[in-house]
């Protein structure tokens, strides 16, 4: 498992430790990177927020090739 990352790539997986200023319910979720937006924030099939790299927690549980 690698730590939090601003490196992370469409495709690769994380898993979300924290979403600043957000409640505990994505604490723990898993998913996959969609897309990545213009602003740099990731967009994938944990659920309806983006993370955003600088800002939450998270990390690369899966990288792609």
């Amino acid at each position: 498992m690698k730590t939090m990352n601003a490196n992370a790539t469409v495709g690769d997986k994380i898993r979300i430790i924290h979403l600043r200023d957000e409640d505990s319910r994505y604490d723990g979720k898993e998913g996959t990177i969609e897309f990545i937006d213009s602003l740099g924030q990731l967009h994938g099939t944990w659920g309806g927020l983006a993370v955003i790299p600088e800002v939450d927690r998270f990390v690369v549980i899966e990288k792609t090739e």
